[in-house]
């Protein structure tokens, strides 16, 4: 298990980053691993949604890592799961959480700075207690901070990008390995991100951002797809469905 930890840590390079095509399930996990990723990271919004629940921790732990079990059983290569804000109402109820997803085989997890339900971010002491706690269990934690959440980057670019880097510093020093920044496609901001954090940058990959050879060459470690695979799988299948019982005939 440590080797699988210091394996995907290892594959976090700024300017060469890691792609990970966030799946599913076990079925997910063997089409992408096929491809030829070098690991594999679960998304919790694609998660639920499979199992046709809401994101936001409304999937109970106890399914994640059923689903866990069933994806490390099809692959050999390390597996981060989101933890979404870390299933625990506090820094201790966190770290039992994030310590029984090692405990279960994972090699990392992604964990956000929100609880639940919620758009504001969590006090930035408060955030980092729970960071400690998640990275006291050894696992890869990567810090999603939602600062650019709802916000305007061409407008208020320069504050976010300084909060960003607070919350950036924070989180290291709680023990934090990387920082992921979702909601942002400004390729200056990105950069600049880049460029001070004293950890490696995640950026969630979208059509109105930065390629993936622009984002590395802006220096990102590590490029997600999120949501995105999911939801794009779910509206190929509902349009070949509407297709066929329309009277049509399939693509596949």
């Amino acid at each position: 298990m440590t080797d699988s930890i210091a394996q995907f840590r290892a594959l976090h390079v700024p300017g060469d980053p890691l792609i990970l095509v966030n799946i599913w399930d076990a079925g997910s996990a063997k089409a992408v691993a096929a491809a030829g990723a070098k690991a594999i990271a679960t998304g919790s919004f694609g998660v639920a949604g499979a199992q046709g629940r809401a994101d936001g921790e409304d999937f109970p732990i106890e399914d994640v890592f059923e689903n866990l079990a069933r994806i490390l059983s099809v692959t050999d290569l390390p597996v981060t799961i989101d933890m979404e804000s870390g299933y625990g109402a506090d820094p201790a109820a966190v770290g039992v959480s994030i310590g029984r997803a090692r405990a279960a085989g994972a090699a990392g997890i992604n964990m956000e700075d929100r609880l639940p339900g919620t758009n504001e971010l969590l006090p930035l002491g408060e955030a980092a207690a729970r960071y400690r706690a998640a990275a006291d269990t050894g696992l890869f934690v990567n810090a999603r901070c939602d600062m650019f959440r709802g916000a305007d980057a061409a407008k208020e670019g320069e504050a976010l990008i300084a909060a960003t880097l607070e919350r950036a510093r924070a989180y290291a020093d709680a023990g934090a390995s990387g920082l992921f920044v979702p909601f942002l496609a400004d390729a200056k901001c990105i950069g600049a991100i880049c460029e001070g954090s004293p950890l490696p940058v995640n950026i969630l990959r979208s059509k109105a951002g930065p390629t993936h050879k622009e984002l590395a060459g802006l220096g990102v470690a590590r490029i997600s797809h999120g949501h995105q695979p999911w939801a794009a799988a779910m509206t190929w299948l509902a349009g070949q469905a509407e297709m066929v019982l329309g009277g049509g005939e399939p693509d596949y």
